[in-house]
């Protein structure tokens, strides 16, 4: 009777992963950017991994947001993928649209001057950085 107990913890525990596993796929796919933004978004990503790193060490941004962006940070460096490789479009997207989602919230709390004032990139990837993430919304 307690080696069934184990395997169905075992078995509860590994289909509520992947029931996770899936609903944050489905988030991601909602969240991807449409049409040429995700092209953009992928040739951005570098500016935007400098970006990330600059707003992490401001210390005159809260301390939540620094917290939130060092958590980005982990995850991209983190060698194993939410989403594996060979998923079409989300599987070599999946960082970039990470880092867009979490740029919103971002810039939410500390505004677009404090994202623009770090920004190591051209002015028009700036502009399409504002685009990828509907920041010109708020």
């Amino acid at each position: 009777m307690t080696g069934t107990w184990w395997w169905d913890l075992l078995i509860g525990l590994a289909v509520a992963l992947v029931v996770c596993w899936l609903l944050l796929v489905a988030a991601l796919a909602v969240a991807r950017p449409r049409g040429g933004l995700l092209r953009d978004s992928l040739r951005l990503l570098p500016d935007m991994l400098r970006l990330v790193r600059r707003l992490a060490a401001d210390s005159t941004l809260p301390r939540g947001i620094r917290v939130r962006l060092g958590l980005l940070l982990a995850y991209l460096a983190f060698p194993i993928d939410l989403i594996p490789d060979f998923i079409p479009v989300l599987g070599y997207a999946d960082d970039a649209i990470v880092v867009a989602v979490v740029l919103r919230s971002v810039v939410r709390r500390a505004g677009l001057p404090a994202v623009e004032r770090h920004w190591p990139g051209t002015p028009e990837g700036f502009a399409a950085l504002v685009r990828l993430t509907r920041l010109d919304r708020h």
